[in-house]
């Protein structure tokens, strides 16, 4: 089975590959194809990858291209993780953002704007490239905004394109951990969008557990949300928030801790992976410990500012393992093999929640099998998640609008819309600082 990687010289290809060195069995991935569009990094992951896979018979054959329809051409799976603009981009995202006096997390609030109207257009080439070149590849969509860019590739790939994200695994293993249970044996009862989601019920046996954690301070208060979030405050949703809610909930805090930082997120992980890519020069580097070295150095630092506005203290070690991978590979086990699974995925709504409507991209547990991804039923969301997940949905919908017919107006509609944008002028003001910085929002009129 031949993977096709876009995005193949980003710093987390490695897990991906350590994922499917792992696996054995029949119908494993025996190809994977590495695209990026800079030599460079491709030159270096593929170091990485060739470490990792030493001394492991029959690991899957590595080839990389700058091309990107030779990428495509055969390929079973595609899994995309491009950042358009590159991490300057997105530390210009945040600057911008906070010169303004509002949030420019890459995902959320001005900065997730300005990247979705960055990335739109690039990924529906890619999906239409993909349905003339390799019509019966499915789609692993792990490009940020995730819920956003595979909604915009859905129109053009139906539904054998399938987001994923590492969020909402992390939040089911970490409140599964603190209950005592095995997270593969609990169902996870989570709703909402790309990290913009509730856990609202953990099942062990048909008995929810999750009420037992809220009477508990202590329990409560004793895993990366709880710390996040607060005690109080969760007991007061009666549910267990996504940790990018953080930025909802205690946007001020945020935004002040993001002013006050040495560097942005985004500009520590452009130093940070430039120095690695530049190590990576040097034909005798280590590459693999260099990797694992840079890794880990990333994954410590993760919404540090968030931590630091809640007095969360570090991460816990058993959280600085990823798991993003792990979702992809049992994706890909499940559809081609018809393996069945449940897994927390981003797929077409089809009436899951009756406030959308049924090509909205939502993030709930899904049924897997060969035919794809089916999202379950679930409870409808309280009014307080209602409001947010519309909100946030409309905004999504005029990034689309402004990727699609290159409106100027429908792209400040997104920024003025935003819940955490607090002014029309900021958000007039946030297209012209964002036109300025990116030469790919020229298309904006």
């Amino acid at each position: 089975m031949r993977l096709t990687i876009l995005g193949g010289g980003g710093f987390r290809v490695p897990l991906v590959y350590g994922a499917l060195l792992g696996d054995r069995s029949e119908g494993r991935v025996t190809h994977v194809v590495l695209h990026d569009r800079d030599a460079a990094r491709l030159s270096a992951v593929t170091r990485v990858l060739a470490e990792q896979a030493a001394g492991m018979p029959d690991a899957p054959e590595v080839t990389a291209t700058t091309d990107l329809d030779a990428a495509l051409r055969g390929a079973d799976f595609v899994f995309s993780a491009i950042r358009v603009g590159g991490l300057e981009g997105r530390a210009d995202d945040e600057r911008v953002a906070l010169a303004e006096g509002v949030l420019g997390q890459e995902t959320v609030g001005a900065g997730g704007v300005a990247y979705g109207l960055r990335t739109v257009p690039v990924a529906v080439d890619i999906a239409r490239r993909l349905a003339r070149l390799a019509p019966d590849a499915w789609v692993i969509n792990f490009t940020n905004p995730a819920g956003l860019v595979t909604e915009a590739m859905s129109r053009h790939l139906g539904d054998r394109v399938i987001g994923i994200c590492d969020s909402p695994v992390g939040l089911g293993r970490r409140v599964a951990r603190v209950l005592g249970a095995d997270p593969d044996r609990a169902w996870i009862d989570y709703v909402g969008l790309n990290h913009l989601g509730w856990l609202r019920g953990l099942r062990v046996a048909g008995r929810d557990e999750l009420p037992r954690l809220l009477a508990d301070p202590a329990l409560l208060g004793s895993f990366e949300e709880g710390r996040l979030f607060g005690p109080e405050w969760l007991r007061s949703l009666g549910a267990i928030p996504n940790e990018y809610l953080h930025y909802y909930y205690f946007n001020r805090e945020t935004v002040r801790a993001y002013q006050e930082a040495d560097r942005t997120r985004g500009a520590f992980l452009r130093d940070q992976q430039a120095r690695f890519y530049d190590e990576m020069r040097r034909p005798d580097a280590p590459a693999l410990a260099t990797w694992d070295r840079t890794r880990a150095e990333r994954e410590a630092t993760y919404m540090a500012e968030n931590r630091e506005a809640a007095g969360a203290g570090e991460r816990e070690a058993d959280d600085l393992s990823g798991g993003y991978e792990k979702v992809a590979l049992a994706l890909m086990r499940a559809v081609a093999r018809d393996e069945r699974t449940t897994l927390i995925l981003n797929v077409r709504n089809r009436g899951t929640l009756s406030v959308l409507d049924a090509d909205a991209v939502i993030e709930v547990p899904c049924l897997v099998d060969a035919n794809g991804a089916h999202p379950v039923a679930v409870d409808p969301l309280p009014g307080h998640a209602t409001g947010l997940v519309c909100a946030v949905k409309a905004v999504e919908r005029e990034i689309l609008t402004a990727a699609g017919s290159g409106s100027r107006a429908a792209a400040v509609r997104a920024f003025a819309l935003h819940p955490l944008v607090d002014s029309v002028n900021v958000a007039h003001r946030l297209v012209d600082g964002y036109t300025a910085a990116h030469p790919g929002l020229a298309y904006l009129r």
